[in-house]
C-alpha cells in the first residue's frame, strides 16, 4: 500500500510539472510567431545593406573614414547576446561556448556589451573579461532602445582607439529546429574587392559613406536582437516540447508500475485468503 500511494504521489507531481512546461510551451510558441517574423522580415534587407558597406569600404573616400580603418587588434570589444532567462535548452551555454573560443582565439585583453541577464550573469563570473555595459533582453518592442545605446558605445570605443575592433556574439535564426551561433565582425568594415569607386555617388561620397554607414550598422545590430530573440523563443519552445513529452512517457511508466504495485497487492491477498481458509478446514 505504501509503495502505491508513493507511486500515486508522484503521478500528481509529473503531472503538475506537465501542465507547467505544456503552458511555457504555448506562451513561447505565441511570441515565437512574432520574434519569427520580425528576425525574418529584414534578412534580405541586410544582407544587401551589409555588400553596400563592404563596397563603400573599397572606395578611396573610405579611408578617410575611422569606421573603415583597420589596425593591430590589442584591445577587443564584443557583444554578447544572450537571453534573459533559462528553460531554453542549449541556448545560453552554446553562445558562452562561442565567446570563450572567440575571445581565446584573439587573445587580447576584452570588454563587453552584455545583452541579456544570462550574458551579464556569465561575463561577470570571468576574470579575463571586463564588463563595460549590460541591457536586458526582454520581450517588449524596444528593440532599437537598444541596438541605438549600444552600437553609440561601441562606435565611441573603436573611433577614440580605446579597441580596436568590435564583434558581435550571437545567435542567428535560421528556422524553428535550427540556430546558429555565430561571431561577425562589426567593426572595422572590411574591405571589398567590388568596390564603387567607378560610380558618381550623391551629394557627395563621403557624406553617403558615413549615412550609411551610421544606418546600416545600426541594422546589423537590430538584426542580431532580432535574430537572438527569436532564437531564444524557438529553443524555448522545443525544450519545454521535449520536457512535456518526457512527462507523459513518465506518466505512462509510473501508471504501468502502479497496476502492477495494484496486481501484486491483489495477488498477494488473495494468497493470503486462499492460505488461511485452508489452515481453518485443517
Amino acid at each position: 500500500m505504501a509503495t502505491q500511494q508513493g507511486i500515486k504521489r508522484r503521478i500528481r507531481s509529473v503531472r503538475n510539472t506537465r501542465q507547467i512546461t505544456k503552458a511555457m510551451q504555448l506562451v513561447a510558441a505565441s511570441k515565437l510567431r512574432r520574434a519569427q517574423l520580425a528576425a525574418v522580415g529584414p534578412q534580405a534587407y541586410m544582407q544587401a545593406a551589409r555588400g553596400i558597406l563592404e563596397s563603400l569600404s573599397a572606395t578611396p573616400e573610405a579611408a578617410l573614414n575611422p569606421l573603415f580603418m583597420s589596425r593591430p587588434i590589442k584591445n577587443g570589444l564584443t557583444i554578447l547576446v544572450a537571453g534573459d532567462r533559462s528553460l531554453a535548452g542549449a541556448y545560453n551555454s552554446n553562445i558562452f561556448k562561442e565567446f570563450k573560443a572567440h575571445i581565446s582565439l584573439l587573445g587580447v585583453p576584452q570588454t563587453t556589451i552584455c545583452i541579456g541577464r544570462y550574458a551579464a550573469r556569465h561575463v561577470a563570473r570571468m576574470k579575463e573579461v571586463n564588463e563595460r555595459a549590460a541591457y536586458s533582453m526582454d520581450a517588449q518592442d524596444s528593440d532599437i532602445e537598444i541596438a541605438q545605446p549600444v552600437l553609440k558605445e561601441a562606435v565611441d570605443a573603436f573611433v577614440s582607439g580605446e579597441v580596436d575592433a568590435v564583434h558581435i556574439v550571437y545567435t542567428k535564426f535560421v528556422s524553428i529546429i535550427r540556430q546558429e551561433v555565430k561571431t561577425v565582425q562589426l567593426l572595422p568594415i572590411v574591405s571589398s574587392t567590388a568596390g564603387l569607386s567607378g560610380r558618381t555617388l550623391e551629394p557627395s561620397t563621403e557624406e553617403v559613406i558615413a549615412l550609411a554607414a551610421d544606418r546600416l550598422l545600426e541594422a546589423q545590430v537590430l538584426q542580431t536582437i532580432l535574430d537572438g530573440r527569436a532564437s531564444f523563443f524557438a529553443s524555448q519552445m522545443l525544450a519545454m516540447k521535449n520536457a512535456t513529452d518526457n512527462a507523459g512517457d513518465l506518466i505512462d511508466d509510473l501508471t504501468l508500475a502502479l497496476n502492477n504495485a495494484r496486481q501484486a497487492a491483489i495477488t498477494q491477498e488473495l494468497a493470503e485468503i486462499s492460505a488461511g481458509t485452508e489452515a481453518m478446514t485443517e
